[in-house]
């Protein structure tokens, strides 16, 4: 249930009929709305991506936030970033070059009666000094298969953490042994920008080649239509529309169908 999971805005103040219809033309014209779901003001944004679920999934298996300093790479309208700060974290840094996903970020914290200590900034991780050095936890989510060279993205990712941090790394996966990975000829479930794909075994072989220690895969699912979907807050196609018709575990190019794997790794030196 998108409401049940909703992170909630404003819930303690009572809008009137008009003030309501006005809050959700409003966000209605940040349409559309990727990550979610938010409840702002008793509106429910039941946005394409159930990220509640992702977030489940990880929580369990990663380091405390209490205190902690995190970098959320990738970040989108800071959906994320709100449950990081619901967990403990002291700061964190949401860096996506989306200035949609800024505007809907700033529309939702504005909302709050007291600021979260949250800054998101419209840029690329490839925009941020190398060797910061300053975070306890970074994360990197639906971003690696994006990045023409993931050596690059992650020993950028390494660079940011300070000695003894965290690593979270979601990501596209695909079945197979070491040494597998597969790279699109132009699409990939409908998307331009994909342009490596590995399997498990191959990302954790990825990490520990670029200084990682502790490495180890921690949840590895298929995408399902409960967790993306076209909605009213995102009208145009989504996984449903990414899928063979005839074979569900097919994309419509003839890959395999969309699997994401959760990787946990730590930074000793």
């Amino acid at each position: 249930n998108a409401s049940e999971a909703a992170v909630c805005v404003g819930l303690d103040h009572e809008l009137n009929d008009q003030q309501k219809r006005e809050l959700r033309s409003g966000l209605e014209q940040l349409m559309p709305w990727r990550k979610g779901p938010f409840n702002v003001f008793g509106t429910v944004i039941d946005a394409e991506w159930r990220s509640d679920l992702k977030w489940q999934r990880l929580m369990q298996f990663i380091q405390p936030l209490n205190g902690r300093r995190v970098l959320d790479v990738g970040c989108g309208n800071g959906y994320y970033a709100m449950r990081m700060c619901a967990a403990g974290a002291r700061w964190v840094l949401g860096i996506d070059p989306s200035m949609l996903a800024m505007t809907q970020f700033t529309a939702v914290s504005q909302c709050l009666r007291s600021p979260l200590p949250v800054t998101q900034l419209p840029i690329g991780a490839e925009q941020l000094p190398m060797n910061l050095a300053c975070f306890d936890t970074v994360f990197s989510m639906g971003v690696l298969y994006h990045r023409r060279s993931p050596f690059e993205h992650l020993e950028r990712l390494r660079s940011m953490l300070t000695r003894g941090g965290e690593l979270v790394l979601e990501t596209l996966v695909i079945p197979g042994a070491e040494g597998e990975v597969l790279v699109p000829s132009e699409r990939y479930a409908q998307m331009r920008n994909v342009w490596l794909i590995p399997s498990v075994a191959e990302l954790l072989c990825w990490l520990k080649r670029v200084g990682f220690s502790s490495v180890r895969c921690v949840s590895e699912a298929d995408t399902t239509l409960v967790e993306q979907r076209s909605t009213e807050w995102m009208r145009f196609h989504s996984l449903a529309q990414f899928l063979n018709p005839q074979n569900a575990r097919l994309t419509v190019e003839g890959y395999p169908a969309p699997r994401r794997a959760i990787v946990t790794a730590s930074y000793q030196n």
